[in-house]
């Protein structure tokens, strides 16, 4: 098989040779900046991916941001405040060449080789609305002006429409993410009330246009997110990643909530730097849930800097290894 038809299988509960040995995220920069000094050459994310002979995905970022938007003075502070502050800084959202800031044309040649699975990115009706109002005047803002939110994510799906219509005369992916990050490690930031008013209509609209395309659709979210698969799966969400360990998240127990939802990630990251061992014990954990499909094994977010580049090169033997015993 090859590394597409690979990856459809798995996302299709289909059989396969083995399993796609991927990193769906960018690696932190300060861990990739240990192992230049440990040997890895200062290349790039996707010549990184070539050098550890990973499977092959490309990932496009669709912007909302357009050149010359304000910024907030921090990270999770305020850009805007009320309806009025919005349409002043609306001309710099909402970019109409969008669909063109990625080389999309290239990666579909790839893709239609076979040679690497395409995914996307959307900004979701949680987090985009957050970077805009900031963290904490986010919440405050479901209650105390309601209609700035509705305002924000009718623009968002608008827009998010009109570039999807664009950019699959080019490229179709093969799975999608929406970002999101709407929980913690104590479950999810919002109620399901706020989530069915203010979330839930905005994906009904766009997750069909998806779904006629065939793109597998899949909602990122950090933290602990077992409430969020019940509510999005009315939504038309097929899954979920990074299932992150360390809030908890069960990849067995997930499964069996939900014998048809797709999962990426899950690999406990805190165990890559704790020996061949804890490794194995970790991989073991994740194989019944991934041999019978419908699961691509991942690290659960980014590989901490604490793991050498020695402690990563035994990681990928291990997962190959565990890869081809399907």
């Amino acid at each position: 098989m090859n590394t597409r038809e690979r990856f459809q299988a798995v996302m299709n509960f289909q059989p396969v040779d083995r399993l796609p040995v991927i990193e769906w995220a960018a690696w932190w920069n300060i861990t990739v900046e240990r192992w230049q000094s440990e040997g890895l050459p200062t290349v790039g994310r996707y010549e990184i991916m070539r050098y550890f002979d990973l499977d092959m995905n490309y990932q496009g970022w669709i912007p909302v941001l357009g050149e010359g938007c304000p910024a907030p003075a921090c990270h999770g502070a305020p850009l805007i405040g009320s309806i009025d502050e919005y349409l002043k800084i609306k001309p710099y959202l909402y970019p109409s060449d969008a669909a063109r800031r990625n080389p999309w044309n290239e990666w579909a040649c790839e893709q239609r080789a076979g040679n690497a699975a395409v995914w996307m990115t959307l900004e979701g009706f949680f987090w985009f609305p957050r970077r805009l109002l900031g963290i904490e005047n986010h919440f405050f803002t479901y209650y105390d002006q309601p209609e700035l939110i509705h305002l924000i994510c009718a623009d968002l799906l608008d827009f998010h429409l009109r570039t999807l219509h664009e950019l699959l005369t080019v490229c179709t992916p093969d799975f999608m993410t929406f970002g999101e990050d709407m929980s913690y490690n104590r479950g999810p930031m919002v109620s399901e009330d706020i989530f069915n008013e203010f979330i839930r209509p905005y994906y009904q609209q766009v997750t069909p246009l998806l779904r006629e395309h065939g793109i597998k659709i899949i909602v990122d979210s950090d933290g602990d997110i077992f409430k969020l698969t019940d509510w999005f799966e009315g939504c038309g969400v097929d899954g979920f990643l990074p299932l992150e360990r360390q809030a908890g998240t069960d990849i067995a127990q997930l499964r069996q909530n939900h014998p048809r939802q797709i999962y990426i990630g899950a690999f406990d990251k805190m165990t890559m730097n704790r020996g061949e061992a804890a490794m194995r014990t970790e991989f073991e954990r994740l194989m019944p849930v991934a041999r019978p499909g419908g699961f691509i094994i991942s690290c659960d977010h980014q590989t901490p800097p604490g793991v050498s580049l020695q402690d990563y090169r035994l990681y990928l033997k291990l997962f190959n290894e565990y890869a081809r015993s399907v």
